[in-house]
């Protein structure tokens, strides 16, 4: 049987897979999803889920800046030319965010959202 994008294959597999939340237009579990909470999200536990834990930083990361700069969702997409709609996904953890979104905020920004290791 085929993986539908949960990470296990076998029929009980397949039926956890087919029913998890799905990101909008992906067979991919978003990266809430993955959480043990998904309701704790953008402080979740994502232990074993090191893009989901990228994700989340950033989503935090963005969550400060805006109420920094007491700057609306609406004002960032005008900055940034990112839809509104994407910034509430990326910030709700419903989506899985491209470069190309995450280099527009930053840029609009003046601010790295992506995560550094030390």
């Amino acid at each position: 049987m085929a993986d539908l994008g949960g990470g296990t294959t076998g029929r009980a597999g397949w039926w956890r897979a087919a029913t998890a939340p799905r990101c909008r237009g992906s067979g991919r579990r978003a990266p809430r999803d993955l959480a043990d909470n998904p309701q704790a999200w953008p402080h979740a536990d994502l232990a074993g889920h090191p893009a989901a834990i990228v994700v989340q930083a950033i989503a935090a990361k963005l969550t400060a800046e805006l109420a920094a700069r007491k700057l609306s969702r609406r004002g960032l997409a005008t900055l940034s030319g990112v839809n509104r709609q994407s910034i509430n996904d990326l910030l709700a953890g419903t989506s899985w965010p491209d470069v190309a979104t995450i280099a527009l905020l930053e840029t609009a920004l003046g601010q790295p959202l992506w995560p550094t290791t030390s």
